[in-house]
């Protein structure tokens, strides 16, 4: 009999109710389903529901929150969803411009993985990505998976600044660095593309579900996209 859901409390303000103990797309789906439907319940001393590969966390005000009764309540939720979660994705296009001093790990990526590097870029870019969750900075994607043949380990030695827009490989995911922050990620690329702008009325270009391809740009595209008006595809 599976364990799951499971519920596992995360302190005194917290509650994980965890799907599944892989990364794979059906165990994503329902916990993007059920933070969609625990924010649809809005339920009282609830402060936010985040998700992620295969589980989501509901934060709560504890002085409002009997922790019990909000337990038996989100499994009660869970254990009702459906096994099998489907929704409609959206498939965003991202440019990249790879290599050069836009992608520094590029060669070297190409060498371990004993492959030229415009096969490497071939291989990046021919997937169609799914965003599994946005963490680590304001709208960073975790997204999966990588050709087996370019993945890679993460820095032994992070990066103190990586800059925004860079494009990485660790391990198995691939991910977009929204802003400028340190970061362990083997960057291969960069995006002329905002992933994140508090401006915007939703400041967060790619959402958990969404879908995404990259595409390989020359620096004279790359330049005009970054100086026009930089509309994501």
């Amino acid at each position: 009999m599976s364990n799951f859901p499971r519920v596992v409390p995360v302190g005194d303000s917290g509650l994980t109710v965890e799907f599944g103990n892989s990364i794979e797309p059906r165990i994503n789906d329902r916990g993007l389903a059920f933070a969609r439907a625990v924010e649809k319940l809005g339920l009282p001393g609830v402060i936010d529901v985040v998700p992620t590969y295969r589980s989501a966390t509901v934060y709560f005000d504890p002085l409002l929150v009997d922790t019990m009764a909000m337990s038996d309540r989100l499994r009660s939720l869970a254990e009702t969803l459906p096994k099998r979660v489907t929704r409609k994705a959206r498939t965003i296009e991202i440019p990249v411009l790879y290599g050069g001093d836009f992608g520094p790990d590029l060669p070297e990526l190409a060498d371990s993985s004993r492959l030229p590097v415009k096969e490497v870029i071939r291989l990046h870019a021919s997937v169609e990505y799914r965003v599994y969750m946005l963490g680590f900075s304001p709208g960073f994607p975790y997204m999966g998976r990588v050709p087996d043949s370019i993945a890679t380990p993460r820095l032994p030695d992070p990066r103190a600044k990586v800059s925004a827009g860079s494009v990485g490989i660790a391990e198995s995911q691939t991910g977009i660095y929204p802003q400028e922050s340190p970061g362990g990620w083997r960057v291969i690329g960069r995006t002329p593309t905002r992933l994140y702008d508090p401006a915007r009325t939703n400041p967060f270009l790619l959402q958990a579900g969404d879908h995404v391809r990259f595409v390989p740009i020359t620096r004279k595209v790359f330049d005009h996209l970054t100086h026009g008006t930089n509309t994501p595809h």
